[in-house]
């Protein structure tokens, strides 16, 4: 079964309402701005073709149109959510689990954020460890869990690809899990420590992926649970609106749940998951013999070294130049590609 405890789980991220709080507001507030400016288009386009004779067939496009200008904009601001949000949370929960006091209200949320500043001078450095970390799961995952290499039967590779699907999926939360490995060492090369991280999991990754799973079941059935409930009041809405709304009550009800999934089911999923990443590596430290397996089998962990020995080399040449630099602390280098 698994190793985690919900209810401790819970209890933790009770401590940390103010992220919670927060997060809530961000993530309800995009799906709004979804349904609103999805709304908008959709109204704006049954209006154009609704002149004269038309059927107003436009408020599906119109609608399309809203909801990709909403994605555009939440592409860009992307790396900010991650930076001043997740990983903020991230932080407090790093230090909840060390028995740390927190701050409360407002003040938690700056802390969080000024120790997130301390470890990733810009949210691009997070962001590139955060793109990098992720790609390197997905490799692992395939390199470690591909049923069609261990059972070479005829077809099989059909059901591989699914079951490696959800276990990709279930890997979503264990990147933010590498970002609280970070912050807990408090290293001053986040992309050193996020190898480190990596090769610790990919040592027990047998433990850790088991729980993962189960993770992601409780959470994807708790969204649908969630999805289910809105979904009536949200039909009763649209059915006041002019013309034929359709497909969008769903979208609608989908976007509001997948907002509640983001505000409160990701991080208990993260808290749960960090309690028993953190158990699980308890006394270890990184085994060559996997660093050398990542290396071989993947592009992006290469380039994560060589980013981690770049950092090292940049920090002592930027220390070595400035009369005024601390040779203690690192400098980040000013790209993350």
């Amino acid at each position: 079964m698994w190793d985690f405890d919900l209810t401790r789980a819970i209890s933790r991220m009770g401590r940390t309402s103010p992220f919670i709080l927060l997060r809530l507001l961000v993530y309800v507030g995009i799906a709004l701005g979804y349904i609103l400016v999805t709304g908008i288009g959709a109204a704006i386009g049954y209006g154009v073709t609704s002149i004269g004779d038309g059927d107003g067939g436009g408020a599906a496009i119109g609608g399309l149109l809203g909801f990709g200008l909403v994605s555009g904009v939440l592409y860009w601001a992307r790396e900010y959510l991650l930076y001043l949000i997740k990983a903020g949370h991230i932080a407090v929960l790093v230090e909840l689990l060390q028995g740390q006091a927190l701050p409360a209200g407002r003040s938690q949320i700056e802390h969080g954020q000024q120790v997130v500043k301390a470890r990733f001078k810009e949210a691009s450095i997070l962001f590139g460890v955060d793109q990098l970390i992720k790609g390197i799961l997905r490799m692992l995952n395939r390199m470690v869990m591909s049923i069609s290499r261990i059972i070479p039967i005829p077809g099989l590779e059909k059901v591989a690809g699914a079951v490696n699907a959800v276990i990709n999926t279930s890997l979503t939360y264990v990147d933010e899990v590498m970002l609280a490995y970070n912050i807990k060492t408090g290293s001053d090369n986040p992309w050193q420590s996020s190898k480190d991280a990596l090769i610790l999991y990919a040592q027990n990754y047998q433990a850790l992926l088991k729980n993962a799973v189960f993770l992601m079941v409780f959470m994807y059935a708790s969204a649908f649970v969630i999805f289910l409930l809105i979904l009536l009041p949200v039909a009763a809405i649209a059915a006041l609106l002019p013309g034929s709304v359709g497909v969008w009550t769903f979208v609608s009800a989908a976007l509001l749940a997948w907002s509640l999934k983001a505000a409160l089911l990701e991080p208990l999923a993260v808290t749960a998951m960090m309690d028993v990443y953190f158990k699980t590596i308890e006394g270890q430290t990184p085994n060559p013999e996997w660093d050398e397996k990542l290396s071989r089998a993947s592009d992006k962990f290469r380039e994560l070294s060589q980013k981690a020995t770049g950092y090292v080399s940049e920090s002592v040449s930027t220390a070595g130049n400035s009369p005024d630099a601390k040779p203690d602390v690192a400098t980040p280098p000013n790209s993350t590609s």
